[in-house]
């Protein structure tokens, strides 16, 4: 499934840290040129530049990792070309618990670390596409939360797609959870919204 797509991503460094910026997914045969569809999600992780240059402040190809393949599960089902991730913070950190840690010393340091932080206006501007199909999916952890609220206020989004954990207002399932049948069942349940909403649209435009 991979080779059916380009992968880009602009790596960064800052006060001895690595980070993220963006990162998109091509369908290699597309002529499209800005994405059809955004994707909200945690940090980057163990995302990395093909090149192993970890601070070029451009574009680059990226290596995927299994997060990205069930992204690329999603488009195959769905039709689209073109996703671009953006995350609650552009810190790269595989580990969840060393991640929330480093989160408090970025915040401590006055660090600007999440694209939906007022500070990072411009930035969010230029990447984040409006009037497409929004895909919440950071996980549940309550650590998340502050971040999350500050994604959701800024994306403005009156219908993401995504699976919110009831009772929570700022939680929405991550794609990769530890378990294989978990991780099917989030692929599955996300493209049956979409088809959802698909149908429901041109049952929508039949009735005018």
């Amino acid at each position: 499934m991979r080779e059916n797509f380009k992968i880009t991503g602009l790596f960064y460094q800052k006060a001895g840290y690595n980070f993220r910026k963006f990162l998109n997914i091509i369908r290699n045969d597309t002529n499209r040129k800005i994405p059809d569809l955004m994707v909200v999600m945690m940090n980057p992780g163990s995302s990395r530049p093909f090149d192993g240059n970890e601070n070029s402040f451009i574009e680059t190809e990226a290596i995927p990792d299994k997060t990205q393949d069930q992204i690329m599960k999603i488009m195959n089902e769905c039709g689209f070309d073109f996703a671009r991730i953006l995350n609650l913070s552009d810190l790269r950190e595989a580990k969840s618990s060393v991640f929330y840690k480093k989160i408090e010393e970025l915040n401590t340091k006055k660090i600007s670390h999440s694209i939906f932080d007022m500070e990072r206006n411009d930035d969010f501007q230029d990447l984040f596409v409006q009037n497409v199909p929004v895909i919440f999916a950071w996980g549940v952890n309550k650590y998340l939360f502050k971040l999350a609220k500050m994604a959701i206020e800024r994306v403005g989004s009156v219908n993401p797609i995504g699976l919110r954990k009831n009772s929570f207002e700022f939680a929405y399932y991550h794609p990769l959870p530890r378990f294989k049948n978990e991780r099917e069942e989030w692929v599955d349940k996300i493209i049956k919204i979409f088809k959802e909403n698909h149908n429901q649209i041109d049952n929508s435009a039949n009735n005018i």
